[in-house]
């Protein structure tokens, strides 16, 4: 079967292939077609079904161009995984402006997530690895500090061991405690730059801390994320969420299915569903492996490693 697209002008057309025509080689390898590009007009031939669900990916590629004027590798790869699981990809969204630059949600349950986040003062989201969990709470932390909504932001993370004992880790405490916490810079990197995030840590705006370093301190006026909550114990969960100040927002984000804690030992993330559930003002999200946005291969290492929805 062949099918013809034309776009409607080079420009379109330069921002839709990418350069050396990367994003169409990403499409070709997917769907095992062949796919041909001139000047604004791409020609699709290959199985029927296969050349269909080309066409509908190219389209919603095209959509993209045209709201937001660039296409990057990134959103081509999402776009083709979400179409082959039947999966709706949103090009749009609640957006979140960082800096003059857009972060928004791209999957249905990623939308509720940040419309959660805006309208409750306690959210606790719980989902695979690469849903976005912390990424999105980071991101509307910081355009909460960039309108003036807080005053400050902290990033939480248990240290709880899952391989290496921390004792055995060189350097002072610091250097022990900064393995665990990197995932907390890394996200404020994919939005920020390191200049940028290196003044608020050092003017004490952002703060990043182990979740033991919380303990008898009232949280007043400031944005505070708890990741990696599986791995809080009860005690520990009652603790930080009694840190809970005036003006504050509050976001825990976990996977249930990684606990680290030790046999025996309940998780605080876990028991925190059925004691805080009916209470007015904290939103429960679940996020699934459909909400998946890093490569493609993370959906289905998920789905190896765990039940079936």
């Amino acid at each position: 079967m062949q099918k013809t697209i034309e776009l409607k002008d080079p420009e379109q057309a330069v921002v839709l292939f990418g350069s050396h025509d990367k994003h169409l080689r990403l499409l070709r390898h997917a769907l095992g077609i062949h796919i041909t590009a001139r000047n604004s007009i791409i020609k699709l031939e290959g199985e029927e079904g296969q050349v269909n669900k080309a066409e509908e990916i190219l389209q919603k590629l095209i959509n993209i161009v045209d709201k937001y004027g660039v296409l990057g590798i990134k959103e081509v790869d999402e776009v083709i995984t979400a179409t082959e699981k039947g999966i709706e990809v949103l090009p749009e969204g609640p957006e979140v402006i960082i800096k003059g630059v857009s972060v928004r949600p791209r999957t249905e349950g990623q939308a509720k997530y940040v419309e959660a986040i805006l309208n409750n003062d306690l959210v606790f989201c719980i989902g695979p690895a690469g849903t976005g969990k912390t990424y999105l709470a980071v991101a509307v932390a910081l355009s909460a500090l960039r309108t003036g909504q807080l005053r400050k932001i902290i990033l939480a993370r248990p240290a709880v061991e899952a391989g290496e004992k921390l004792g055995f880790l060189p350097g002072d405490i610091e250097a022990k405690v900064n393995p665990y916490l990197r995932p907390l810079y890394d996200a404020l990197h994919d939005i920020m730059d390191a200049t940028q995030v290196r003044k608020y840590v050092e003017n004490d705006i952002i703060e990043i801390l182990p979740l033991a370093f919380m303990r008898g301190r009232t949280l007043n006026d400031a944005f505070i994320i708890l990741d990696e909550a599986q791995n809080c114990t009860i005690p520990q969960m009652k603790t930080f969420l009694t840190r809970l100040g005036v003006k504050a927002k509050v976001v825990v984000t976990g996977d249930i299915t990684q606990v680290d804690l030790l046999p025996g030992e309940p998780s605080g993330l876990i028991d925190v569903q059925s004691r805080l559930k009916n209470i007015n003002g904290i939103a429960f999200v679940y996020l699934t492996k459909k909400d998946i946005v890093r490569h493609r291969l993370v959906q289905e290492i998920v789905e190896a490693y765990g039940p079936k929805d």
